[in-house]
């Protein structure tokens, strides 16, 4: 067998390697460790993984990578992000640490609306140019693929724009793009004395425009091509964000069923701060994620692990918010539920492009294990964005989407932090970062 990479001398091949479907309760400690084992890539995908000495002598490589007996894994996919925006939100960071809150910014006209005024400025070009570091910093600590929203546009022309620069920065740097359409990230100012005619404006104009935009993203593909078609949605997903201050569960509903009927995959933001019932709303409506779900009551936990919708963590948030109460990662996987995790990179709450740190604060505040935490943090993960035949595992046919640690345990992803523990990152078969 021919092979245009063959990465060799692995100490712990992590492959997460399973049955269908995504991880639940015990089958998240199981990572697939592969001992000595070796992975061979050929046009970006692979085609041969397991113990070196299944292949021994039958697979011809044009490069070989020794791995030097450390960890080989696959890419983290952060499944939610709001990583395009301008400007930042420093002086509300300062008002926290003198004891403002969260809602306590909101009410003043700070928190998503100070990013929205910054960002209604910024052209598309500005939006590239400013997001383009943070993808930088998320490839160098091993996100490979990223879910990213719109949402700090809030209207019709500014919407559009965030996801125009999303996709340009899609096809210009190497973090692969998910994204999501977020037009009920808030209620804008122009609508404080009416937030149901700003749902009417999501569900009958923003909604409809949105989700029959596509992307042409080169040139017309062969029959033959492994590649992606030219084509893509501007917005495979409709997010909003169902809390107290944003939006209520009957808006909220209003939002997802409008974007289901318009062919649309779904997300909610709920039970962040207060629960209103939007977690129950997510499974009701077949969403594939409900994220944040720190204050979800248990009745919600339990109809969540019954359902299909992913639960999507975010332990950076309550970290960056300085909150001790954290999602409950351990009920919601003794339930049966299926969990991932994300940095939920954005301005205000969580400035981390890291999902090591995700994965250190998931072991030390949710109660998770590293096993689970790595678990959450790749194969979960790929499920949250509707991505788990593609990446999230190293298994024959897969996207070559890989990283080297500097280390021979995995576990040194949560034992360490505050240090960058991968090496190399390899994405769709190419070294793209290196120590």
């Amino acid at each position: 067998m021919r092979a245009d990479l063959l990465i060799e001398n692995v100490g712990q091949l992590l492959t997460l390697a399973g049955p269908a479907g995504p991880r639940r309760g015990p089958a998240m400690q199981d990572l697939g460790i592969v001992e000595d084992g070796v992975v061979a890539v050929k046009q970006g995908r692979i085609v041969a993984v397991g113990k070196r000495g299944g292949f021994e002598g039958s697979i011809t490589p044009d490069n070989v990578l020794d791995a030097k007996g450390r960890v080989v894994m696959p890419g983290f996919v952060d499944p939610h992000t709001h990583a395009v925006w301008a400007g930042d939100r420093r002086d509300e960071f300062e008002m926290r640490a003198r004891g403002a809150t969260y809602m306590d910014i909101m009410r003043s006209g700070g928190g998503i609306m100070n990013t929205v005024r910054k960002t209604r400025l910024a052209s598309a070009d500005d939006l590239v140019r400013e997001s383009w570091p943070r993808f930088s910093y998320m490839l160098a600590y091993g996100t490979t693929t990223a879910e990213v929203k719109s949402g700090y546009g809030l209207d019709m022309e500014n919407e559009l724009k965030m996801l125009d620069a999303i996709a340009l920065l899609n096809v210009e740097q190497p973090v692969e793009l998910v994204p999501t359409f977020l037009g009920a990230h808030a209620i804008p100012e122009e609508f404080a004395d009416d937030p149901d005619g700003y749902v009417d404006l999501v569900v009958d104009e923003m909604l409809p425009e949105v989700a029959d935009l596509v992307y042409r993203i080169g040139e017309e593909s062969r029959p033959d091509d492994p590649m992606p078609a030219p084509y893509v949605k501007a917005a495979e997903f409709c997010d909003v964000f169902c809390e107290e201050g944003a939006f209520d569960l009957e808006q909220s509903r209003r939002i997802l069923a409008r974007a289901k009927e318009l062919g649309m995959k779904l997300k909610i933001h709920s039970d962040e701060f207060r629960s209103l019932g939007g977690t129950a709303l997510a499974v009701e409506l077949g969403a594939t994620s409900a994220d944040h779900l720190v204050v979800t009551p248990p009745e919600e936990i339990a109809l969540l692990a019954a359902s299909d919708t992913i639960a999507v963590a975010l332990p950076g948030t309550p970290f960056g918010l300085g909150k001790p109460e954290y999602a409950p990662a351990r009920a919601i996987i003794d339930a049966g539920g299926a969990l991932a995790i994300a940095t939920d990179l954005n301005p205000g709450t969580s400035w981390c492009e890291s999902m090591q740190m995700m994965i250190a604060l998931s072991v030390r505040y949710m109660r998770m294990t590293p096993a689970e935490a790595v678990t959450a943090a790749t194969i979960n993960a790929a499920w949250a964005i509707d991505r788990e035949d593609q990446i999230g595992s190293l298994e024959i046919g897969k996207q070559a989407d890989i990283l080297i640690l500097d280390t021979d345990d995995y576990r040194d992803l949560a034992y360490r932090y505050g240090t960058n523990m991968v090496a190399q990152v390899i994405k769709a078969g190419e070294v793209m970062f290196e120590e």
